[in-house]
């Protein structure tokens, strides 16, 4: 039977657009596609942050870098030396801009904004009838890339929750040159709880208070501590707050809501509540782009849509016990990631990170943590993830 599509998009976020933009990449041979966005327009609403040289996704267009990060814990203070491989920033605005620009020169691309999906898309006869505030739409195939409608409905071993703000200072307090990864130092919490600086200029910067904990936490929680770490940082010096961000990550999914198994292969999840982040870290966005190049090839090739792949057997091993350790002993989580980032070299840490590490990357982050609770929650009868 005729459709509306022969794929739809449900949600225009980070997953949504990605996988969009990859299509447009096969131009003719994209399927005819239609993202399904809720908001009204694209404004500036995340950062996201991730190391790459640039052949790195999007690191070009990257609205920072630095070659030089600390991690600061107490009195001290860790080197991690990223000249090769940069720590980049990216404004979501720019993502934004670049991907619906790109689209907009594809007519197999569109997007529909202000459109909500009303009821749980449906599935008769091989089509999708998805029924949105728009009006009803007909698919071949569903990618649903939107986060569940709370974290209830979503169970992790932690959960990363950060507020920031991005200030701007009467005189100069920063150096742009060089971030703070985790700056364990102050304020203190009664979760691992760090301080995250990113300063693009001697008088501008992003300051986050950010914290790993088996409960998600909101912004209001944040605030006093975000507050004590901007003031930490600016030591009186006059600022203004120019721009706001609050995120909910989840670390290490242990189960999904209901909808986890879709009834057709031809309706997948995807994005950050379908496990696109790094569980050790929280960090999605390359991880993203990796699924969105893998997908669209599938798509383009005329098969179905393809979900994120399983990460490899040592590495998902690793992050398990390195996230039943933190949350069993948070309070020895400044001293595990000072060890982490001062035992191992910089580009060993940087690859496994960023999901790049080689086998002597693996035995060097395993010689850098303590014997005792890692052995300990290796051999523990039941993992928490």
């Amino acid at each position: 039977m005729p459709v509306d599509a022969d794929l739809t998009i449900l949600g225009g976020g980070c997953a949504g657009l990605s996988l969009a933009a990859q299509l447009g990449l096969y131009q003719n041979r994209a399927p005819r596609t239609v993202v399904l966005e809720q908001r009204s327009s694209y404004q500036n609403d995340k950062t996201w942050c991730f190391w790459g040289d640039d052949s790195t996704p999007y690191a070009r267009l990257a609205d920072h870098q630095w070659r030089a990060l600390h991690l600061i814990n107490g009195q001290q203070r860790v080197l991690i030396d990223c000249d090769k491989i940069p720590y980049r920033m990216l404004k979501s605005s720019t993502f934004y801009d670049s991907v619906l620009a790109d689209m907009a020169q594809n007519p197999k691309l569109s997007i529909q904004l202000e459109a909500s999906v009303v009821k749980a898309p449906l599935f008769r006869q091989g089509v999708w009838h998805i029924e949105t505030s728009q009006g009803t739409l007909t698919s071949r195939m569903v990618v649903d890339t939107r986060p569940l409608r709370s974290s209830s409905e979503l169970q992790a071993v932690l959960w990363q929750s950060f507020y920031g703000h991005e200030i701007v200072t009467n005189t100069p307090c920063f150096d742009p040159a060089c971030a703070e990864l985790m700056d364990f130092s102050a304020p203190h919490s009664q979760h691992i709880g760090f301080t995250y600086t990113l300063p693009v200029s001697t008088t501008r910067a992003l300051i986050e208070f950010t914290t790993f904990s088996a409960a998600p936490l909101t912004a209001p929680e944040l605030q006093d501590a975000l507050m004590q770490s901007i003031a930490e940082k600016v030591k009186g010096t006059p600022y203004q707050i120019v721009y706001s961000e609050y995120g909910l990550l989840p670390m290490g999914i242990t189960q999904r809501g209901a909808d986890a198994q879709p009834l057709d292969p031809s309706y997948i999840f995807s994005g950050l509540h379908a496990s696109a982040g790094r569980p050790s870290t929280g960090y999605a966005f390359q991880r993203i782009q990796d699924w969105a190049t893998r997908c669209a090839s599938a798509l383009a090739a005329g098969g179905l849509p393809k979900a994120r792949a399983k990460d490899p057997y040592f590495l998902n091993h690793m992050d398990r016990i390195f996230l039943n350790v933190l949350r069993n002993n948070p309070h020895h989580g400044p001293a595990l990631f000072t060890r982490l980032f001062s035992k191992a070299q910089s580009a060993q840490v940087i690859r496994f990170l960023s999901d790049k590490a080689r086998f002597e990357d693996y035995l060097a982050i395993i010689r850098a943590m303590p014997t005792a609770p890692f052995v300990k929650h290796l051999f523990a009868g039941k993992a928490l993830l």
